[in-house]
């Protein structure tokens, strides 16, 4: 299990299972030329609850979740966490 916190102050728990996923590795190595794959790869890290909670937690008070927030938070995720760098 992978747990943290984002600069931002985004809490989540990332079950080991998730990140031993191929289909995370695909939609991971294909971001770059599909940038609309970041939906899928953000349900595939987090899970549907906590991607919802992600969501929501980078809402703006327009109620739209910024692209480019989101991410952010999973480059966070991804670069920042021993963890998931050794996974």
């Amino acid at each position: 299990m992978v747990k943290g916190t984002t600069k931002s102050g985004f809490n989540y728990e990332i079950p080991n299972e998730r990140l031993n996923n191929y289909e995370l590795l695909e939609c991971i190595a294909e971001l770059d030329e599909n940038p609309l794959l970041l939906a899928k790869t953000v349900n595939l890290l987090l899970g549907k609850d906590q991607a919802k909670l992600l969501k929501d937690h980078l809402r703006t008070e327009g109620k739209t979740v910024p692209m480019d927030k989101m991410s952010d938070e999973i480059i966070e995720i991804f670069t920042n966490q021993p963890e998931t760098k050794n996974s």
